[in-house]
């Protein structure tokens, strides 16, 4: 049983088991953590979609760790003028382990 999931405004196809990478939750580790914006249920030929998301429908998910990612270098700079600027920047994220998908 597979199901898309909305967090972080961005989507995500998910299975039970699964690892995902998503944008910063408010949660610390081992906490559990519901979705509720459930786009589609996909189980084997059949498949129900939302408008815009299934009624009734979540997806139960543990907490791993939050982190960082690794950095990213930002360098600006304007030929002939003595402008240099450097910059990096870490995205904060949450590391999550798919439990249950409840239809």
């Amino acid at each position: 049983m597979q199901a898309i999931i909305v967090t972080g405004g961005k989507q995500y196809k998910v299975s039970e088991g699964d690892t995902l990478f998503i944008e910063k939750l408010e949660a610390e580790a081992g906490q559990n953590i519901t979705f509720d914006q459930v786009l589609a249920i996909l189980d084997g030929d059949n498949a129900t979609f939302g408008a815009p998301t299934v009624e009734g429908a979540c997806v139960d998910a543990t907490v791993v760790k939050n982190g960082k990612g690794k950095k990213v270098r930002i360098f600006k700079y304007s030929p002939k003028k003595g402008y240099r600027k450097r910059q990096g920047h870490r995205q904060p994220y949450t590391k999550v382990q798919i439990g249950a998908i409840k239809a």
